[in-house]
């Protein structure tokens, strides 16, 4: 699937690379009195991002928030973290790290 057959849903988060400001539509732009529930495509051809001022072509579709990261490809591949949010991979990562030392931990309770 290349980018350009990619669906492109009205609620996707847009990602300046200029400076990393993320445009939200359920956020809008209150510096340019864009009100939320605006989509990206929706916005004029003079937004700027309110950051650095970059232009609306500066700007890269991130998905919509809670989306699984990954290409739409991967997503089958693995023991199914590849569908997981990057919220439920930082629990599971997190997670994994405090069960592990809680673990190490442990081993003082053997003497």
């Amino acid at each position: 699937m290349s980018p350009e057959t990619t669906e492109v849903n009205a609620l996707d988060r847009y990602e300046c690379r200029s400076c990393g400001y993320v445009y939200e539509p359920t956020k809008g732009d209150s510096k340019a009195n864009i009100p939320p529930g605006t989509a990206f495509a929706d916005l004029t051809d003079t937004w700027r991002c309110p950051v650095c001022g970059a232009r609306k072509r500066q700007f890269d579709n991130i998905g919509a928030t809670g989306k699984a990261s990954g290409f739409e490809e991967n997503l089958g591949y693995g023991l199914g973290v590849n569908t997981l949010t990057p919220g439920q991979k930082n629990i599971l990562i997190f997670g994994a790290l405090l069960v592990g030392f809680l673990f190490f931990m442990s081993l003082y309770a053997l003497q």
